[in-house]
């Protein structure tokens, strides 16, 4: 005898058995025992919701010799027809394929003709946001007026592709996502009856990764129990099929990105990939990670546990990291992992696109969002307690920036290098050669020297101070002024925390080279 899926083995007979649409379960069965039957129904909602097995129960209702409390009996002639699929009295359509203008017309011409047995013709079209313009017209007179013995129950996932002429001589009813502890207690009552161990804690990621479709639940579970057939299935043979990775692994990969170190990112995805994990699943499942641990950093500690279903280790090591990371930053990565989610439906290369957004959570200074810049502060502070120079790490005590109380103006060197005259006197070709970013952080810069002959650049921007001297930025700065006047150059970077500051220990010597030049004319 062929194997039967769960899903199909176990699709529900009776309203009773339908579990997570109580609002609409109970809405059509006091629809049947008032006998206020409606002629046009329309059931929308998400995939594996029930849409297509409630309309079944419907129709045999309607037509069942002996209901009880609105539902079938499932014992008479007509209950049992509908059930094996030989009743003339159900037809079941799918518009994905029947979706011409002349598949409803045989329909109106069908409904004629009274039941056979029976007291209604039910016409179910599932996915009937996929007929034609033509298809719709079509239906729309008989939809309004169809004879007392015809009802008709329209299903879809899309309704906004619905015309609003159809929309009007429908009742419709929007099917929920089944929530994730209904799914569960269903899983756990339908392995009980097939014999199969299963742990609570496996069960529930089943139900979490179905996203609200009891189908879908069904099917991975189907999938799980043959790949570990005659074995308990555990939390982790159930990650081990799916594709997904522990919670550790998300632990690792958090503390690396807070600790900005890109390499460790890279290694960490690296094994993922090597353990045959699904790249979309597992970007899926770290943001899920992410917003446990929001949940764990605005919660009460005693009310968070009710919410998060996981282990005591794996909490005490969320708990740990939420004193690590502010709300605002781990939103940013919420945030940036979403737009990751919707670029990797269409890309072809999902590990490169994986890996330069694990580099952009790593790196803030790549964004110029509030959140990054957050975050960028949230680095420059570590680094400061650290005993970290966040100016430059070569940098000597004499090179460091000078604080002073009061500010006195600085006057120019006696003697101004000839390289650094050059450089002044083309500093608004090197800005304007210059790739984007960099542009538009030299604008606002100023070229000076001191009395030992150096290049100075002087800023008032912490931002672009900061890109400057990271990412290997200061050197392609370097190598644009040494090309430009073919000789190798030292850049030294200076920043203040004002331009009148600036202004003051630095003044502008493009000003004085041009005022030079006017003169000489």
């Amino acid at each position: 005898m062929s194997y039967t899926a769960l899903y199909r083995k176990f699709r529900p007979s009776k309203f009773d058995d339908v579990k997570g649409q109580d609002h609409i379960v109970a809405t059509l069965k006091n629809q049947i025992k008032a006998e206020r039957v409606g002629h046009a129904y329309l059931f929308t909602g998400t995939r594996g919701t029930g849409k297509t097995t409630i309309a079944k129960i419907f129709a045999k209702s309607v037509n069942c010799e002996q209901p009880v409390d609105g539902s079938p009996c499932g014992e008479c002639a007509i209950c049992k027809a509908i059930a094996n699929g030989s009743s003339m009295n159900v037809i079941e359509i799918d518009a994905a394929s029947n979706n011409g203008v002349d598949n409803i017309r045989e329909i109106v011409e069908e409904v004629s003709y009274s039941p056979a047995e029976g007291k209604y013709k039910v016409y179910i079209i599932d996915e009937v946001h996929m007929l034609s313009i033509g298809a719709f017209n079509a239906l729309l007179k008989t939809l309004e007026e169809p004879p007392s013995y015809v009802i008709f129950i329209l299903a879809t996932t899309e309704v906004h592709k619905i015309p609003i002429t159809i929309l009007s001589r429908c009742q419709r009813y929007d099917f929920k996502r089944i929530s994730i502890e209904t799914i569960t207690a269903r899983l756990k009552e339908l392995m009980e009856k097939e014999n199969v161990q299963v742990e609570d804690r496996a069960l529930y990621y089943i139900a979490k990764t179905a996203d609200g479709s009891m189908r879908d639940a069904l099917s991975l579970m189907d999938q799980c129990i043959a790949f570990h057939y005659g074995s308990e299935l555990t939390y982790d043979k159930v990650l081990d099929v799916l594709g997904a990775v522990d919670t550790e692994v998300f632990s690792r990969l958090l503390r690396a990105i807070l600790a900005s170190d890109v390499l460790g990112c890279i290694s960490l995805l690296e094994e993922v990939i090597v353990q045959g994990r699904e790249l979309v699943q597992f970007m899926s499942d770290f943001t899920w990670y992410l917003r446990n641990l929001i949940l764990v950093k605005t919660s009460d500690s005693g009310e968070v546990e009710n919410v998060i279903d996981i282990s005591s280790d794996n909490l005490a090591r969320l708990k740990e990291e939420a004193e690590m990371a502010d709300v605002e930053i781990a939103m940013r990565y919420i945030r940036v992992l979403s737009e990751l989610q919707g670029q990797l439906r269409l890309a072809s290369q999902k590990r490169v696109l994986i890996e330069m957004t694990l580099i952009k959570l790593c790196r803030p200074q790549m964004e110029t969002t509030e959140d990054a810049l957050l975050d960028r502060i949230r680095v420059l502070e570590e680094k400061l307690e650290n005993g970290v120079v966040v100016s430059s790490a070569q940098a000597s005590p004499a090179e460091e920036n000078p604080v002073k109380k009061s500010l006195k103006k600085a006057d120019f060197p006696k003697a101004i290098p000839e390289e650094i005259k050059q450089i002044a006197a083309r500093w608004g070709t090197i800005v304007g050669d210059s790739p984007q970013p960099m542009k538009t952080y030299l604008k606002s810069a100023r070229v000076s020297t001191d009395n030992e002959g150096r290049l100075l650049i002087a800023m008032a921007n912490i931002s672009a101070y900061d890109w400057i001297m990271s990412g290997g930025h200061k050197e392609e700065l370097e190598n644009s002024i040494s090309n430009m006047i073919e000789k190798n150059v030292e850049v030294h970077i200076r920043n203040t925390e004002s331009e009148q500051e600036r202004d003051a220990l630095y003044p502008d010597l493009t000003a004085f080279i041009n005022m030079e030049i006017e003169q000489e004319v």
